[in-house]
């Protein structure tokens, strides 16, 4: 009989299919963008360490605090009284925020598949005015995108719907045929590659506005795009309910990043040594346009179909998870009861829908702009949403050492309480790093408000719900 239970290598695959995702396939390009050679290894070293902390709060307190298995809004909520008004407040605004993150998060992965569906298709990259909505030029390839998105957006709804064990298996499948297509990519990149593409390592970048940046600003500018590949590291505890053995949890989340780290150095590296960096910056499809450099097109063709594969379970993992956060929020009283609704496979079929329904949204917003800058466009936004959560996790294992809670002989005390501080002070970083333009600040500000006004109203829903819930059993 089916226990319909995730074990090690498929919550592992679930890490690595949501971090290595839509990530390494447009990273390059971003971080070219962003930082010179130089800032980039810079900004790779500095995000390793600072998302391995991350990773080791995170497999520490699935261990130590192994009730809290709801997701990251149950670390955000312990750091207040048991049932204190702090404290749901507290575990809402992270919920809210995580679940921001994760629908914006939906369309940088799908803007991603559509970026190297581009390569059999080309008119998907077409610049022609298509129609014009007030002051708005909507061309034919965002056009085109925006509804073959929908079409895969709504598709993978369905393959969801159909059960959790099913959706793991398809993931692990996806995430197996994306090593093989990354073990191709190294072996014919390798002959590509010219160490001249990275020199001089620091180069001249120019900020959105307009400020000429130093090495130490283009590491800043690179700080965010490079979390945003390791986002996703909190998978196995996001579905921690779901995990066969509480113990896999932390060693789903450590194997996941030390897999992730190896195949993210290697490959950007393979493809800024492939491409110089004016074409690195106009790429819509890195990885393939380094590869055409090599094999020309019908082998490059091969690879796309590989990506096109493992995006594909990168993009069901993901959406997965963007369900999995409200559904198990609404069940601790965070999220309105709506969100609890399961159908008869035991998928959050309500937290699905109307996840997706907000992703399909923010989709519109994406169609007027080319396909690289979309991308960076939601990276932005969904990374910095994922910080206030990360924040909150690491200044939970704060709270645990400094009161000592969980370590009655004092072993590890220590070096958890280094562990914790280091990965909160890189969050607090990484946000004060991102929210240098105003622009994005005030987005992210507007984004958290609109949350907060919806939370009086959530009050009333529960406070609603339980008098309900008493009348009955009277």
């Amino acid at each position: 009989m089916k226990d319909n239970k995730l074990g090690l290598w498929l919550l592992t695959a679930l890490v690595v299919g949501n971090m290595v995702g839509s990530g390494i396939f447009m990273l390059p390009q971003s971080l070219a963008k962003a930082a010179s050679p130089g800032g980039v290894l810079l900004a790779w070293l500095v995000t390793g360490a600072g998302v391995l902390m991350l990773s080791l709060v995170f497999g520490n307190l699935s261990l130590r605090k192994p009730e809290l298995n709801g997701g990251v809004q149950m670390y955000a909520q312990a750091l207040f009284s048991k049932g204190s008004r702090s404290g749901v407040m507290s575990g809402y605004v992270v919920s809210w925020g995580y679940w921001i993150a994760n629908v914006t998060g939906n369309v940088a992965v799908l803007t991603t598949f559509i970026g190297y569906l581009s390569t059999f298709f080309p008119i998907m990259t077409s610049s022609a005015k298509l129609f014009m909505i007030g002051s708005l030029t909507v061309k034919v390839g965002g056009f085109i995108t925006l509804i073959i998105s929908t079409i895969v957006l709504w598709v993978i709804n369905a393959i969801i719907l159909r059960g959790i064990e099913r959706t793991g298996q398809i993931n692990f499948v996806a995430t197996a045929t994306k090593v093989i297509g990354f073990l191709i990519f190294i072996c014919f990149t390798l002959f590509a590659f010219q160490k001249t593409n990275l020199f001089p390592l620091v180069q001249p970048r120019i900020s959105d506005s307009g400020a000429h940046l130093g090495l130490f600003g283009q590491v800043n500018n690179a700080a965010v795009t490079t979390l945003w590949a390791f986002v996703g590291i909190e998978s196995a505890v996001m579905f921690s309910k779901r995990a066969r053995k509480i113990a896999d949890i932390k060693k789903a989340t450590v194997l996941g990043l030390v897999i992730s780290l190896v195949i993210y150095v290697g490959i950007t590296m393979l493809v800024m040594g492939s491409l110089t960096q004016t074409e690195l910056i106009n790429a819509n499809k890195p990885l393939v346009d380094a590869l055409q450099k090599v094999v020309g097109h019908n082998i490059s063709y091969v690879m796309a179909i590989f990506d096109l594969m493992s995006l594909t379970g990168t993009t069901i993992g993901w959406i997965f998870l963007s369900a999995e956060a409200p559904y198990q929020a609404a069940k601790q009283g965070l999220f309105p009861p709506i969100f609890r609704k399961e159908n008869k496979n035991g998928v959050p079929s309500a937290s699905l829908i109307i996840t997706n329904a907000f992703s399909q949204v923010f989709l519109f917003l994406t169609i007027s702009d080319t396909l690289s800058n979309a991308y960076n466009f939601v990276v932005l936004v969904a990374t910095l949403a994922y910080l206030v959560p990360y924040a909150a996790t690491a200044l939970y294992q704060v709270k645990l050492v400094l009161s000592g809670d969980t370590y009655k002989n004092g072993k590890g005390r220590v070096a958890d309480g280094i562990i914790s501080v280091l990965a909160t002070v890189y969050s607090i970083y990484v946000i004060i790093a991102g929210t240098s333009n105003m622009k994005t600040f005030l987005l992210g500000i507007a984004l958290y408000a609109v949350g907060i006004i919806l939370f009086p109203l959530l009050m009333k829903l529960h406070i609603k719900e339980s008098v309900n819930a008493g009348h009955k059993a009277a």
